[in-house]
């Protein structure tokens, strides 16, 4: 365990596999089926239970828990996993569980990722890259989010919904159905207010897909006739551009909620 530190009032249960350059600071408590990669840091009071696997330079904040039993009734002590990327922010007060036997029996978390004070990912979740969920925001489980999504502060997450990649969700929103890739939604009971625009701009996308992008959403959720005409028509209009292709096999695809719709007075 070279240029590895543990304070000695930590915990390393036996089986433990600690990388090269970890530090685990006071009264954190490491299981034995627990494994950190490289430059994982632990400041205080953290605690890493079950098949838990920790990428590189991932920096965990205290009181922070991770792996231990999802809050799942349904949940009989099966060995799932919870797999977290490298180089995640992980904040004071989160929480993360593994996967159940329904779900397939993992939780993935992609890498670069910021999980702010208070935030929960329940079991069966998969987040993608890049992806930043505020304060006090609640995943529950089967949940799929996508690279780049924004989840603002106290929003609550229903079970199997899906998020799009580049998707905003706005403060103290309730999200019951998914939300289409660069869909911007708000509301206590979020509705689709169109695209998030400023995100696609901080990420470099160019104007024209932009353009193309706006276009395709006013098509999709604002023209007439039924969505199956209005997806038809799209793809036939913007076929070639990306952003829309994403968008439009987003909606194609079997979805337990469907697709998070704008308010009447928005589609107007």
């Amino acid at each position: 365990m070279n240029n590895t530190t543990i304070h000695p009032t930590a915990v390393i249960e036996t089986g433990a596999e600690i990388g090269e350059g970890c530090h685990i600071g006071p009264f954190c408590i490491v299981g034995a089926k627990v494994k950190l990669a490289k430059g994982v840091r632990l400041h205080s009071h953290v605690v890493v239970e079950g098949n838990t696997s920790i990428g590189e330079e991932t920096e965990v904040y205290p009181f922070t828990s991770l792996g231990h039993a999802p809050q799942d009734l349904k949940y009989k002590g099966e060995n799932s996993t919870l797999v977290i990327g490298a180089r995640n922010r992980i904040r004071e007060h989160v929480t993360m569980n593994p996967g159940t036997e329904s779900g397939g029996m993992m939780t993935e978390v992609g890498n670069d990722c910021l999980f702010m004070a208070g935030t929960h990912v329940a079991h069966d979740c998969k987040i993608g890259n890049n992806v930043i969920i505020a304060n006090y925001s609640a995943i529950a489980g089967h949940v799929h989010i996508g690279d780049y999504a924004i989840i603002g502060g106290v929003c609550g997450i229903l079970q199997f919904v899906r998020i799009g990649a580049h998707a905003m969700i706005g403060f103290m929103s309730a999200v019951e159905s998914d939300v289409i890739p660069y869909g911007l939604v708000k509301g206590d009971r979020a509705a689709l207010r169109g695209l998030n625009l400023i995100g696609m701009q901080r990420r470099g996308f160019s104007s024209e897909d932009i353009s193309a992008a706006r276009e395709a959403f006013r098509g999709l959720f604002q023209a007439q006739g039924t969505l199956a005409e209005r997806i038809s028509a799209t793809a036939i209009d913007y076929g070639d551009n990306e952003l829309v292709t994403e968008m439009v096999e987003f909606i194609k695809n079997k979805s337990k909620h469907g697709i998070c719709q704008p308010k009447l007075e928005d589609a107007a």
